[in-house]
């Protein structure tokens, strides 16, 4: 049946007579005739709709290269905190002396010496989160990593050279040493 044509198989099947099949041959003759001189408007809803779904999928396909753009992104962000924690962080020390900080609402500590503390204060150190712990790092690595994932930075202290000139309690200096 490759070789018949659906007019063919169509009367061979009985679904339709001779007549029927010569005016529907007819009728497409007629229209193909009158598109051609300019006078009736081709069918084109299928083209329509196919340059539609065409459309459509080119859409899907852009969003869907965004968010992969995006997670790519976004992992290599992680990958360059990653490296900057790494790369800067300082020594963990085994002291019995204690730095307390606030993360997410409790209060934590991490073993430091008197300069890392003072440091700490005034904001040349920071701490950041990294693998389930606390890392101290440079200032300067701790911006570009505030940069690239704010959520890491559990403490970056602002250096505040003068007080207020209306400040009551400019005279009276918070310790830094102060253990709480």
């Amino acid at each position: 049946m490759a070789g018949i044509s659906l007019r063919d198989q169509l009367l061979k099947a009985g679904l339709v007579n001779e007549k029927q099949a010569k005016q529907v041959a007819k009728s497409k003759q007629k229209e193909q005739r009158l598109v051609h001189k300019g006078q009736a408007v081709a069918d084109d809803t299928h083209q329509r709709a196919a340059q539609e779904a065409m459309a459509e999928k080119a859409k899907r396909d852009q969003e869907l290269n965004r968010q992969q753009q995006e997670k790519a992104e976004q992992k290599a962000r992680a990958a360059q905190v990653k490296q900057l924690i790494e790369a800067t962080r300082l020594p963990k020390l085994t002291t019995e002396d204690y730095f307390n900080f606030a993360d997410d609402k409790k209060v934590k500590r991490i073993s430091v010496n008197a300069l890392m503390r003072s440091k700490l204060s005034n904001g040349s150190l920071a701490i950041v989160h990294h693998g389930g712990t606390y890392e101290v790092i440079p200032r300067e690595a701790a911006l570009k990593v505030q940069e690239r994932d704010p959520r890491r930075i559990v403490l970056l202290s602002e250096t505040t050279e003068e007080p207020d000139a209306d400040d009551p309690y400019a005279a009276y200096k918070i310790p830094d040493d102060l253990m709480w």
